[in-house]
């Protein structure tokens, strides 16, 4: 409502301004330009980045291969960082990109809420509507830092309803004509439940033995920090969390990162002694509702074998 007001506000009080001073035969001067330039390039910048890019959303498409993937090509469609109840968001726009992309399988990396203290209400519509999404081998999920901020349980339950595979240090086989993998989801760093392992993802389980070595294997984490220790065998691991630094300034670059993984991996397609990672920059925004040089994304990536 502010950013709103403020849009509108300057251009009002700048031909009110103006008028007032054509009528009495006098024009602003040397200064008086020279300060109009300066607020109006301010107020550009503001309505640019608090209320144009923002409720932008992109497609990024990415091509990753893996000498750990064996078998056809997966089209994978990553969404990260909805925060539907923040600003600018509306998930049915997220309903169509997947329509349009038809991806063979649909990641949801976390942070489905902004706000601690977030209405029941709005949280519960909003993950109600990721029930509209398709893809042949399913929609799976892990949970981010802000919905155990929130609250973890109830977001998982909801995502559940709406039919959604929600994982903490779990993992799912996967069978499929051009051959088998495992999608395997990490638990939160701000998880109440456990922390983010990769043997307890892939290792022995009470009710299950572990990943086959031969099994190629996609993990999703919120956070990028978990792939500092990624193991060899996993062909892709994909993040979301920091939002791609939400500014990303000319010469300067992303001011912001919010830990040491997404310091590190910022954004985008990485390899590491031939692990491969790719972090999106998401769809909403955090802590405040601006975006600036990184527009909301939906990524579609194609892994392939190397």
């Amino acid at each position: 409502m502010l950013a709103w007001a403020g849009a509108v506000l300057w251009p009002v009080l700048l031909g009110l301004a103006l008028w007032r001073g054509l009528r009495r035969g006098r024009g602003p001067g040397w200064f008086g330009w020279s300060a109009v330039l300066v607020v109006s390039v301010a107020w550009f910048l503001g309505v640019w980045a608090f209320l144009w890019e923002p409720s932008q959303l992109v497609i990024r498409r990415v091509e990753a291969s893996s000498a750990a993937w064996s078998g056809a090509a997966l089209k994978i469609g990553v969404i990260s960082d909805t925060h539907t109840d923040g600003a600018h968001m509306g998930v049915g726009r997220l309903n169509a990109v997947i329509d349009a992309e038809q991806p063979d399988i649909v990641v949801l990396l976390g942070d489905f809420v902004a706000k601690r203290d977030a209405d029941p209400r709005i949280v519960a519509e909003g993950l109600a509507a990721f029930s509209r999404l398709r893809a042949p081998l399913g929609v799976h999920a892990v949970l981010g830092n802000h919905d155990w901020w929130y609250d973890g349980p109830m977001v998982e339950a909801q995502l559940k309803l709406a039919g959604v595979n929600v994982m903490e240090n779990g993992r799912v086989r996967i069978s499929r004509e051009g051959g088998v993998f495992w999608i395997a989801g990490l638990a939160d760093y701000d998880s109440k439940r456990s922390q983010p392992s990769y043997s307890l993802a892939l290792g022995p389980q009470p009710d299950a033995a572990a990943v086959p070595a031969g099994e190629p294997v996609i993990v999703m984490s919120h956070w990028p920090d978990a792939f500092a220790v990624a193991p060899d065998r996993v062909a892709l691991t994909l993040a979301g969390h920091s939002h791609c630094g939400q500014v990303n300034l000319p010469y300067l670059g992303r001011p912001v990162a919010v830990s040491d993984g997404a310091r590190r991996w910022p954004c985008g397609l990485y390899e590491d002694r031939g692990r491969r990672l790719y972090v999106t920059g998401g769809v909403g925004t955090s802590v405040m509702p601006v975006r600036f040089g990184q527009p909301p994304e939906i990524a579609v990536v194609t892994l392939r074998a190397r």
